[in-house]
């Protein structure tokens, strides 16, 4: 079904178009990713389509019966209520729901059946009832739980005000009340902004089975790939639509590309031939009318435009004055943190020259803290750091906090470079696409894409020889992520960041360390390499654990005839349990058969206390089989562990 349709949409800036002729079309259980470049009007258009704002030419028709969420980037919950409270706000409809039903329950419980509202009183409670099953009524605290732990909040959050909590905090809880209110349209302007890794897994894992259509804006390529299946692409002010997820819209788009050239560089073909046909021939008599035929074959002609592929790219270059020795840094059990509080402890680093060293870890554990206490702007709590012989240090702040409030582009790397001429400068400005009056905006005018290329600017004049890099990608669209990682990866000094992107890992990275409350942890290679070693670690672990348990129990002698004794005893008592239980069940699914047949009856299809009885009976008899069950499994469980340890 059709929820959503976008048709001929415009937006204007005075004489200037920002995209026109936008034709979108959503539908249940859609699965759609919005791309671009900065600036094409991605944000813009997703506000025009939830309804914030108008466009200037256009039509948005959705079905009145479905709902809509937005969530803009960086948005964060502003609210006096305790985490829990809130998440239940997604809920309201349920729990009043559930509040009438408890409501009315009383009154049945002191109404006559003869009373004169009791049958509507009735079929009020039928309804509610079924509802409240419909919408999960019975689950909705456990869901809540589910979304919180996902998002990284565990129980001692639960009655934290909001207002106490950080802003990233606040954005998370922001993305977990939409997910739980569950709009049949749910818009999501770049949800994966300021996510560690951990928290982008959970997300990408969970939003494909989400219940209702999906509209994403993201320049994180791992993340598109697993959860959508269409692509809409804002280009050169115009929309284009490919069927698949990123990676096989790239693979489209550039198949497209290659076709257009060629029907263009035929028709071209075909032009020139006409054209030199009618120069030769139409003076002469003898074929004046072959070559007036050709013209109107030439007049006729519908030409192709020149296919124009991507827009312009920026051209990064970084490159080093001096090269350092073998030995970039050292940094030897130290601690991290702030004041007394410890991060992370021991930390151990030995970086080389030409490692290209990633950074990985859960938020809030400390990485960004690391970097600044390598490059002295916070002290280590125990230990330091040596750099090696001729290190320059090159230092990116994902907060671009070395960017001067006051100046131009111009002036933010001319005043720091003074004897280089001013068309070197434009020119390096114009690498990174700041050109003609752009050099000239001052700082706090820029957009966060604008300020990190100002800033990568500034690092590519330095020419450093250890570029230490905090979140270089945040901000960045896909396209200059991908000069930017060609950029590093022809890089000739060594690197040291932080990512959240996996994919830019991926292609950058040597070596990969993993930041912990417990320290850092080495993996010699890539990101892909990374996580299929932490997968053999938990593997081993539960082995290891499974063993130790083995061991750690004292070995039965063969004549130990009192404790063999005893275990048997154990042993007859855990399989009596058992077989009692699985009794009982089965009792229980016959009585619970029972019951639905009864409730079924059509005789009884207008008693409503004998169905109210009926139907509590049945609760009670499915929530003892639950238990049971539950029982059931941890029995047997420790069964089987009992005869694994005594083989």
């Amino acid at each position: 079904m059709i929820l959503l349709q976008a048709n001929q949409i415009a937006r204007y800036f005075g004489a200037e178009t920002l995209f026109e002729n936008i034709q979108m079309e959503i539908s249940t259980n859609s699965r759609i990713a919005l791309v671009g470049r900065n600036g094409a009007g991605k944000s813009t258009l997703l506000k025009i389509i939830a309804g914030i704002d108008a466009p200037d030419a256009g039509t948005i028709a959705k079905n009145k019966t479905a709902s809509l969420g937005y969530l803009a980037q960086d948005t964060g919950l502003t609210s006096n209520k305790t985490v829990w409270d809130e998440m239940l706000e997604a809920f309201a409809e349920i729990i009043t729901m559930e509040k009438r039903m408890r409501e009315l329950e009383v009154i049945i419980s002191e109404l006559l059946p003869d009373a004169a509202n009791y049958e509507s009183i009735m079929k009020e409670y039928d309804r509610l009832q079924h509802d409240f099953a419909e919408q999960n009524g019975y689950g909705y605290e456990n869901e809540i739980r589910s979304v919180l732990h996902g998002f990284g909040f565990q129980e001692d959050f639960y009655e934290k005000a909001i207002s106490t909590l950080s802003g990233g905090q606040k954005t998370r809880l922001a993305l977990a009340r939409m997910l739980l209110q569950k709009p049949d349209i749910l818009i999501l302007d770049e949800p994966t902004n300021h996510l560690d890794i951990d928290t982008l897994s959970w997300l990408e894992n969970y939003l494909p089975s989400y219940s209702g259509a999906l509209l994403i804006v993201s320049h994180d390529r791992y993340f598109l790939d697993k959860v959508v299946n269409e692509v809409y692409e804002i280009s050169r002010h115009k929309m284009r639509y490919y069927k698949g997820n990123y990676s096989k819209y790239l693979d489209l788009k550039a198949e497209q590309l290659t076709s257009e050239w060629k029907a263009y560089e035929k028709q071209q073909a075909e032009i020139s031939k006409l054209e030199d046909f009618v120069a030769r021939n139409l003076v002469r008599a003898s074929t004046t009318k072959r070559a007036q035929s050709r013209r109107k074959t030439l007049e006729k002609m519908e030409r192709l435009d020149r296919p124009q592929g991507d827009e312009k790219s920026a051209n990064f270059l970084f490159d080093i004055e001096k090269v350092s020795g073998n030995v970039v840094l050292q940094v030897e059990e130290a601690a991290i943190g702030y004041d007394t509080r410890i991060l992370s402890e021991p930390v151990s680093l030995d970086i080389r020259r030409q490692e290209a060293i990633a950074l990985v870890g859960p938020n809030g554990i400390g990485k960004s803290t690391l970097l600044k206490s390598i490059i002295g702007k916070i002290p280590f709590i125990k230990g330091h750091a040596t750099l090696g012989t001729n290190v320059q240090i090159g230092y990116y702040d994902q907060e671009q906090a070395e960017l001067h409030g006051t100046k131009t582009v111009l002036a933010e790397l001319w005043d720091e470079h003074p004897t280089t001429p001013e068309k070197e400068i434009r020119s390096v400005l114009g690498s990174f696409l700041f050109s003609g009056n752009d050099v000239e905006k001052t700082i706090p005018l820029l957009s966060g894409g604008e300020k990190a290329r100002v800033a990568l600017a500034k690092l590519s004049m330095d020419k450093e020889n250890f570029l230490i890099l905090d979140e270089p990608t945040n901000h960045l669209d896909i396209d200059n992520k991908e000069v930017l990682e060609n950029a590093l990866i022809d890089y000739e000094g060594t690197l040291l960041f932080v990512s959240h992107d996996r994919y830019f890992i991926n292609r950058i990275a040597t070596k990969v360390i993993e930041l912990s409350e417990s320290g850092s942890k080495l993996y010699l290679g890539d990101y892909d390499y990374y996580i299929e070693k932490k997968k053999e670690e938990e593997e081993l672990a539960e082995l290891l654990a499974d063993e130790t348990a083995k061991s750690s129990e004292t070995p039965k002698p063969k004549n130990d005839f009192h404790k063999n004794k005893e275990q048997q005893k154990m042993l007859r008592n855990l399989k009596r349990k058992i077989t009692q239980i699985e009794e009982t069940l089965t009792s229980l699914d016959t009585s619970i058969d029972e019951l639905e047949q009864s409730m079924n009856d059509p005789a009884l299809v207008d008693d409503h206390v004998k169905l109210m009885a009926l139907n509590d009976e049945l609760e009670s008899q499915r929530t003892q089989q639950e238990t049971l069950l539950t029982d059931w499994e941890n029995l047997s469980l420790e069964l089987e562990e009992f005869e694994d340890m005594n083989e």
